[in-house]
């Protein structure tokens, strides 16, 4: 794929004078890295009323999707919401399934002046 394919990119950054200093473009990149990367979570499983618990997988929350991956690599799930891995991980009345968030929510980048 060549990068006149990507939308979002110049067409040809040939001769086009850098936007800041390497610090300043170093930064941004971190903080772009920071904003938008996948929130990690955890799914448990819950024997009865906190009887005993396991974790039972793993997943990424971006902003559009989730993707899960069960522990034992017997599933993996590309789902709207991590909320909805809930119901795959919860078996009848006494295993119940919940999200444990590892990542904080993101906080946006401050503008530049």
């Amino acid at each position: 794929m060549d990068f006149a394919d990507e939308p979002d990119l110049p067409r040809d950054p040939t001769g086009l004078p850098p936007t800041c200093d390497e610090e300043t473009f170093a930064r941004l990149l971190a903080e772009m890295a920071a904003y938008e990367a996948p929130r990690r979570f955890a799914v448990a499983q819950e024997w009865g009323t906190r009887v005993d618990a396991r974790i039972a997988g793993w997943g990424l929350a971006f902003e559009d999707r989730a993707e899960v991956f069960s522990v034992d690599s017997s599933a993996r799930m590309c789902l709207k919401a991590p909320e909805s891995a809930l119901r795959m991980f919860a078996r009848g009345e006494h295993i119940s399934a919940r999200i444990i968030w590892l990542d904080p929510e993101p906080e946006e980048p401050e503008p530049e002046e």
